[in-house]
């Protein structure tokens, strides 16, 4: 165009860019403005982006353009990297077949039209868009069907302009982060027939009048922040098939409209705060295949009518309040491939009618009330994988029909109270039946599930050794045989278990040394072998393991030094290696380990200073007394003497030496003649004051020699002859050259600011030595040194109280005719001495240190349960103190399960101990009646 002298085409319609010559560029703006939407480069426009250059061409359809400007409008929302990502969306000055302009949207990436070529969808899922919905003009897309915004990141409100969009029958909006509430316009759109709004952060409530969109089939809206009630309205739904609200904050009971959606296929309400029954109305969902309420706080039973549903695949009650028995009728849904019950309040027998449930993969009944046996039927669960009991209130034993389950992966019948064997070759992957009474030897047989890769059969009543067949199960991970009766080593076969990442043998019988190949075990994270009788020394291997976090290898009867090579566990965060015989110096290395590191070393016969490191310097007093002699700058501990510096004494600059001694020696050798004269007139000295000490007149015995004897015959207290440690020392057996055998308890060593302590306790001692009574073990004496204080006993036979309980044979000895008679007659032989042991100490003693008489009578009373119980009561006790529990406790629960229910008439006797234990742990020890009150009570 030729160069115009003047120009004015303002106050029109006009858009796009201004022509690119003199005239137009050199315009005033008045000449310009007025217009629709005017660029170029023009003070008083906007610069031009690309795609408008179809500002000078043509239109070939104007809704189609409204539609294309509409687009591109949305897009110039976006951030500047989302623009990039749509490089089809411009418009062409010609297309390819007429060289004709087009200003069609059509061929635009996640664009269709109809053959008006108008926009009918739009499929941006999964495209990264990052921007709003606010520059989206939904007047400009009257046909608009399809509209999918899925898996981006757009954020702000949904406009309420979204009404504009009516003949819309699919929105997906979901997997965004779009915020505020539902716009009640969305149910304007009574065309659709899919709303997904899944997975943002969407508040509020559900409109009420969702149920207007009555062509809707899909309808989702979990995974967000709504919250109120369910409204009644979605029961006019008629054609819903899926129904998806879980994992939300919503509330209230569920409508019982629900029940009204007849053509639903699956609902999902978990995750939310339900509350209220389970409605009744649910059994007319005739072609419902998912149920899923779980994890919300309904209360009531579980309605019969649930069992209406033949089509149910999937059913999920857990994590609720339901109450009262499971329905036989659920033995009808012959579909059912996952049951889930856990976590409930249901109570009464296990249906023998599941057994009925074929296709059952998935079947979890854990944490409720549940009683009885394991039906026989679950023999018939040919499909079963995962099978989980634990935590409920079964007996009886456990159905050797568990075994036709060839495809079990996973069972868990933990804390139960299952008594009789362990059945052969009932799991394949992981076998938890902790906290039982299953009793008998570990079968051998086990050692085919080489699949097995978890193994948890603690807290029960096995015997026997370790079958050398546990060595097959080379998948394992986790192996815990704590707490039970195991006897013997650990077998060598056990070696091969190298993918051991926990491995608990705390608590039982085992001896022997511990095996040098656990140092093997790389993975290993938690090794626990406390609590039994381990001899010899620590195996230096174990510093081998690069990733333990947990080493607990105390009270054992471990002896020799402390490995140095512990300290090469950088991960290690708990060591426990208290009540063994280990001596020596703690290893000067130890001052590298972990600072966090929680250590207990004591009551040993350790020497020397303690590391100087944080992990030991910050540790109680209680983690490091009852040794021979430690020292350090820790509270509780003397200064250590120059002597015991031996570390730094080694290592000092030879120089120094190398000049001082040649001027030394000749001093040294004045006061070494000097010295030895004192010694040997202390000497003289200190034997008459020590034997004076040590020597209390003992009836059939000379003081001096009988203390003389016992060092002999012990070898001066070798652990060869230790048959028991306890919190205030260990126990030996010796025979004395009289051929009396007798019992020795070797005190721990008083620490140097109890010394009057200790004429105190001579007075008691002295005085104990004259009594004689039939309930109290004989005290022949004590004897007493700067070096050796014990007590000499009479030595009983048959062993402790709890040596009897745990040995399966001796205890069903110990019925309720004879075990009561004993307990309550005074004429008993067969008290067990336990004031001072760990577990019937009295609670006051951690923070009066004051033993009283009230002491003793907790300490009766934890006896006497034990005896009732047939083991350490142990978390019984504080529970006990609560008056509920005492109301709802019931006899059997508290009994020796491996005895037979005791007769009417010595329940009595039973019921009645029992009440006197119980007052006998009150925590508050005024409230503790005396032994005084006691005693008549136990006459019989």
């Amino acid at each position: 165009m030729k160069s115009l002298s003047d120009v004015d085409i303002s106050y029109n319609n006009l858009q796009g860019p201004i022509p690119d010559n003199k005239a137009f560029q050199d315009a005033p703006i008045e000449a310009l403005e007025g217009n629709k939407d005017l660029c170029g480069n023009v003070r008083g426009l906007r610069p031009c982006n690309p795609p408008w250059i179809f500002a000078l061409l043509p239109s070939v359809d104007s809704a189609s353009t409204d539609e294309a400007n509409a687009l591109l409008k949305w897009k110039a929302s976006f951030s500047n990297q989302t623009q990039s990502r749509l490089p089809s969306w411009t418009l062409l000055s010609h297309n390819a077949t007429n060289s004709k302009p087009s200003t069609s949207p059509c061929a635009w990436f996640g664009i269709k039209c109809n053959s008006a070529r108008s926009v009918i969808k739009i499929n941006m899922t999964g495209f990264g868009l990052n921007g709003t919905l606010h520059e989206f003009s939904f007047s400009s897309f009257p046909n608009l069907k399809y509209f999918d915004l899925s898996m981006n990141s757009l954020s702000g409100n949904i406009p309420s302009q979204i009404a504009n969009l009516s003949k819309l029958t699919y929105l997906d909006l979901s997997t965004n982060q779009f915020s505020g509430g539902i716009p009640i316009e969305i149910c304007l759109l009574t065309n659709l027939q899919v709303l997904h709004l899944v997975q943002n952060q969407l508040n509020g409530s559900i409109p009420d009048d969702m149920g207007r969109l009555r062509y809707l089939e899909d309808l989702a809206l979990h995974s967000n922040r709504l919250h109120g009630s369910i409204p009644a309205s979605l029961g006019k739904l008629s054609n819903l098939a899926y129904l998806y609200l879980y994992n939300n904050s919503l509330s209230g009971s569920i409508p019982l409209e629900l029940g009204n959606l007849n053509n639903l296929l699956e609902l999902c309400i978990d995750t939310n705060t339900f509350t209220g029954p389970i409605p009744s109305t649910f059994g007319n969902l005739k072609k419902l295949i998912v149920l899923s309420a779980f994890h919300n706080n309904l209360s009531g039973p579980i309605p019969l009518e649930i069992g209406n549903l033949k089509t149910l695949s999937n059913l999920s009650f857990s994590e609720n309040n339901l109450s009262g028995p499971i329905p036989a009728s659920l033995g009808g849904l012959r579909s059912l491939t996952l049951l889930h019950l856990y976590q409930n309040r249901l109570s009464g027998p296990i249906p023998e009618e599941l057994g009925n449930l074929i296709s059952l993969t998935d079947l979890e009944l854990s944490n409720n009330q549940l009683s009885g046996t394991v039906p026989a039927s679950f023999g018939n669960l040919v499909d079963l994988e995962y099978l989980y009991l634990r935590h409920n209130k079964l007996s009886g034993s456990i159905p050797p029909e568990l075994r036709n389950l060839v495809k079990l992966i996973q069972m868990e019948l933990d804390e139960n109270q299952f008594t009789g064997y362990l059945p052969q070759n009932i799991c394949r992957v992981s076998l938890q039946i902790a906290g039982n009474n299953i009793s008998g030897r570990i079968p051998p047989e086990i050692g085919n599930g080489t699949q097995l890769q978890e193994l948890d059969l603690s807290s029960n009543h096995l015997v026997g050794e370790i079958p050398k067949e546990l060595g097959k199960l080379t998948s394992i991970s986790r192996l815990n045989l704590g707490s039970n009766q195991l006897f013997g080593g650990i077998p060598p076969e056990i070696g091969a278990l190298t993918n051991l990442e926990i491995l608990n043998l705390s608590g039982n019988n085992l001896s022997e040394s511990i095996p040098e190949y656990l140092g093997n075990f790389i993975k290993l994270h938690y090794l626990n072998l406390s609590n039994n009788k381990f001899n010899q020394e620590i195996p230096a291997q174990l510093g081998n393991l690069p990733i333990l976090s947990k080493l607990d290898l105390s009270h054992n009867l471990l002896r020799g030094e402390i490995p140095s090579q512990i300290s090469n566990m950088e991960s290690l965060e708990h060591l426990n290696l208290s009540h063994n015989c280990l001596s020596g110096f703690i290893p000067k290395n130890f001052n590298e380990m972990n600072r966090s590191l929680e250590v207990d070393i004591s009551y040993n016969d350790l020497q020397g200073p303690v590391p100087d490191n944080k992990a030991f310097q910050d540790a109680p007093i209680e983690a490091l007394e009852g040794n021979k002699d430690l020292c350090g700058n820790v509270r509780g501990l003397r200064p250590c003497n120059p002597s015991f510096t031996r570390y730094e004494h080694m290592s000092r600059n030879k120089l120094v030496f190398s000049i001082t001694f040649p001027l030394l020696g000749a001093l040294l050798l004045l006061l070494a003649s000097i010295g030895i004269y004192f010694i040997l007139q202390k000497r003289k000295k200190d034997a008459s004051t020590e034997h004076s000490e040590e020597l209390l007149s003992i009836s059939d015995f000379d003081g001096n020699i009988l203390y003389s004897d016992i060092v002999k015959a012990t070898d001066n207290f070798d652990d060869a002859y230790c048959i028991g440690k306890g919190g205030y020392g260990s126990v030996y057996k010796t025979k004395l050259p009289s051929a009396s055998i007798v019992a020795v308890k070797k005190l721990h060593s008083l620490p140097n600011g109890e010394r009057n302590f200790r004429k105190e306790f001579l007075n008691e001692i002295k005085a104990l030595t004259e009594i004689r009574h039939r309930s109290i073990v004989k005290l022949y004496g004590f004897c007493s040194n700067a070096q050796h204080s014990f007590l000499v006993y009479e030595y009983l036979e048959k062993g402790s109280l709890a040596t009897i309980l745990n040995e399966e044979e001796k205890a069903t000895e110990l019925d309720w005719n004879f075990g009561t008679a004993k307990l309550m007659k005074l004429d008993s032989s067969n008290w067990t001495e336990v004031a001072g042991t760990y577990g019937y100490i009295a609670p006051e003693l951690a923070y009066t240190m004051k033993v009283t008489e009230k002491c003793d009578v907790y300490s009766f009373g934890v006896l006497a349960l034990e005896v009732i119980k047939g083991k350490h009561p142990g978390d019984l006790i504080p529970s006990l103190s609560s008056p509920l529990t005492r109301e709802n406790m019931v006899l059997k629960d508290v009994l020796d399960q491996r005895l037979p229910i005791p007769p009417p008439e010595v329940q009595d006797e039973v019921i009645q101990m029992l009440n006197i234990a119980i007052t006998c742990l009150h925590a508050n020890p005024q409230s503790r009646p005396s032994m005084n009150m006691i005693a008549p009570l136990l006459s019989v």
